[in-house]
């Protein structure tokens, strides 16, 4: 079965590095396509022999208004086309054009902010028809390889939904390629606990202290049913990827405390979670 990833979003999110991540998984890579031959690239594995089976293209995004047709039209080609949408905060953008001292592709006489605002504003409807969304404000290289093949290193696109289950620190930022956010702030925070404080929500005493709290077993058994309710519901609509976030304010106690409970929960009811902990180790 034909499986195409079509790597859209920000000039300067890492789209030519995320193909070439794919290439190392074993995909046919593609860069810098024009929207409008999206459809041609899907025709590849029909007149090619089986050769293009898996094929990665990053889409050029001077064309905005050209990118979801050109998708609807793969679609009645390939057997599977998704699309990666890859975004970054404006600063890093900003910071990353100006230490490659290179012209913005979408507006390239203007300055590169306001650039970047138009780019943003005229992709916006891409981002919403997207099915995996990944944010590469605080990624390395490295850590985007990581997201790639969590997300496509299986040996199909088609398997069902996948889900992801992390902790977050808010003074850190709201993490951006979340689809549910849950706020565990309203626990008694082990921080101010003399003996937990150098501990982490992996730590027993520490697991101890957030699961003892009378809300927390209130709290996780309303949340499993909302959990219950809704991703049944999220596959039936042909979800692709599904992350739930836990925050509090260190990232290091409480959130990744629950995070590992619920990531056990949704395994339980057999989701098959990732789970990851953004700021525990800061």
């Amino acid at each position: 079965m034909s499986e195409i990833v079509v790597i859209a979003g920000m000039s300067g999110a890492g789209k030519a590095t995320a193909a070439n991540h794919f290439e190392d998984l074993g995909w046919y890579k593609i860069d810098n396509v024009p929207p409008a031959l999206v459809p041609v690239v899907a025709d590849l594995p029909s007149s090619a022999g089986g050769k293009y089976q898996r094929t990665a293209m990053a889409i050029d995004s001077t064309a905005p208004e050209e990118v979801l047709p050109a998708i609807a039209a793969a679609r009645h080609k390939a057997a599977s086309v998704r699309v990666l949408f890859l975004d970054a905060s404006d600063d890093v953008l900003v910071r990353r054009y100006e230490n490659t001292r290179r012209p913005h592709p979408f507006l390239p006489r203007n300055r590169v902010i306001e650039s970047i605002e138009a780019e943003r504003r005229a992709l916006e409807d891409v981002k919403a028809e997207a099915d995996f969304f990944i944010d590469t404000t605080e990624l390395n290289v490295h850590d985007l390889r990581r997201r790639i093949v969590e997300l496509f290193g299986s040996d199909s696109l088609s398997t069902g939904m996948q889900t992801r289950v992390m902790s977050f620190a808010y003074k850190h930022g709201l993490p951006l390629d979340v689809d549910m956010v849950i706020d565990c702030r309203f626990l008694l925070n082990p921080h101010w606990v003399e003996e937990l404080r150098p501990l982490v929500g992996l730590d027993a005493p520490v697991e101890d202290y957030v699961l003892g709290q009378p809300i927390t077993k209130q709290f996780l058994d309303d949340l499993e049913r909302l959990l219950t309710l809704v991703m049944p519901q999220y596959v039936r609509e042909g979800k692709s990827y599904f992350t739930i976030a836990f925050g509090c304010s260190g990232g290091r106690h409480r959130s990744v405390a629950i995070a590992v409970q619920v990531a056990g929960m949704l395994a339980r009811a057999g989701y098959a979670p990732t789970l990851t902990h953004r700021d525990m180790q800061r």
